[in-house]
């Protein structure tokens, strides 16, 4: 489906009049990604995921940064009339949904950060110039987002994902536009929203996996320290991908917070 306005595409199931369960895709993803979530929860909620600016169809950013991408999260929530929607984040979604909080702290009814992290270190910092050569390298030498999918979405999971699930994942990985793939790690660089966890009012839970290596569980852990209202969980021997890893334990693990938020609302 599409916004009224034509810039975003995006999925959806469930009763449009139902509370707004919003889906935020990380780098490899896109809307496809959260399919099995759309349908587990479209019985209760209005569930929407987005492509993000500048995947499948939705039109890129003139600039991409997390504040705007933020600013386009608030400008797609309005396009839907989406009031008091529940926000889940993956990894630079979750980024984007902080941001998002600092902005229109009062518009959510809860959220949820997957396998996210408060801040992406300094400008300037030699982790973070490795981390984006060794992402973007590969295609300055000429390899395609099509070639590079299988290894970069087997470096992002841990043991026995499931195999329908790691197909999607490649297959949203290799779907990726390069120069949208390119412009959302350049993004990454020097995000941080650490100073702001405190502010964050609402129901909120940090989800992670043990084996994710790009938002480290302790990492996860120490973060919901932050949060006043945060509740942790861990999932075990789950890497960066967790709701196409292992779909149902995601599901459940979701779903307990969700339970928790309507008996809170």
């Amino acid at each position: 489906m599409i916004t009224k306005d034509g810039r975003f595409a995006y999925e959806a199931a469930g009763d449009p009049g139902g509370t707004p369960l919003i889906f935020l895709h990380g780098i490899g993803g896109a809307a496809r990604a959260w399919r099995q979530q759309l349908a587990t929860f479209g019985g209760r909620f209005h569930t929407i995921a987005w492509d993000m600016p500048g995947y499948g169809g939705s039109a890129p950013l003139a600039s991409v940064s997390i504040a705007a991408l933020a600013d386009a999260l608030q400008q797609f929530i309005e396009q839907l009339g989406a009031s008091k929607p529940i926000l889940v984040g993956h990894s630079i979604g979750g980024m984007i949904a902080q941001k998002w909080l600092v902005q229109f702290p009062k518009l959510a009814r809860a959220v949820v950060l997957a396998q996210t992290s408060p801040a992406f270190g300094k400008a300037d910092g030699d982790w973070q110039k490795s981390f984006i050569a060794a992402r973007l390298g590969p295609l300055d030498r000429g390899e395609t987002m099509k070639s590079l999918a299988p290894s970069l979405v087997k470096e992002l999971v841990g043991d026995d994902p499931d195999p329908r699930g790691m197909e999607l994942a490649r297959e949203c990985m290799a779907r990726v536009p390069e120069a949208s793939y390119r412009a959302m790690m350049l993004a990454l660089i020097g995000f941080d929203q650490r100073s702001t966890l405190k502010d964050i009012s609402i129901p909120t839970l940090l989800l992670s996996g043990s084996k994710d290596n790009n938002a480290p569980a302790p990492m996860m852990a120490k973060t919901a320290t932050y949060i006043p209202s945060a509740k942790y969980v861990e999932l075990a021997g789950v890497g960066h991908l967790a709701n196409l890893e292992r779909p149902d334990a995601f599901d459940e693990a979701l779903g307990r917070f969700l339970n928790s938020v309507a008996i809170n609302t």
